[in-house]
């Protein structure tokens, strides 16, 4: 079959309809409370001698990001009582409350750190910048009479809103 028309065109053009509502749509944006602590310094290592007090005010940096317009609060905590040596044979520990801290909070005194009791570092009563405040802790030791080797120990940061 040839030559077959199947429908028509019109040359008409006619509008396109529309409607518009008079009902209207709200738009809401919900925000939560947020708090991130980033770019936590790894890890430090203050050298010495036995009786020699190490201090490195610089020891640990971090970032706290919040949107909590009351603020936050930075603490540390060892996880362990001790710091204990890398040699298996070696049976020294420094004890931790030796290490101590200094933060925003202690304006340049030293403050041991305490496995039982978190240590408030930095406190700021308002939400930080856009970027996030950075916050720089020191720590300073007196190392006593223990065997050469390398002590470690972890720190627990946290930051929480207020």
């Amino acid at each position: 079959m040839t030559g077959v028309t199947v429908g028509q065109m019109s040359g008409q053009m006619t509008t396109a309809q529309a409607d518009t509502s008079t009902d209207t749509t709200v738009a809401n944006v919900e925000v939560g409370l947020a708090i991130t602590l980033t770019e936590l310094t790894p890890t430090f290592t203050l050298s010495g001698n036995p009786g020699d007090t190490v201090t490195d005010a610089d020891a640990v940096t971090m970032r706290v990001t919040t949107n909590n317009f009351a603020g936050y609060s930075v603490t540390v905590q060892p996880t362990s009582p001790n710091l204990t040596p890398s040699i298996g044979s070696n049976t020294d520990v420094i004890p931790m409350n030796l290490l101590e801290v200094s933060g925003p909070i202690q304006a340049g005194a030293y403050v041991p750190l305490n496995p039982a009791v978190p240590v408030q570092v930095a406190r700021k009563d308002e939400r930080s910048v856009d970027d996030g405040d950075v916050i720089t802790n020191g720590y300073r030791i007196t190392i006593p009479a223990v065997r050469p080797d390398t002590y470690s120990g972890t720190l627990l940061y946290s930051a929480i809103t207020l």
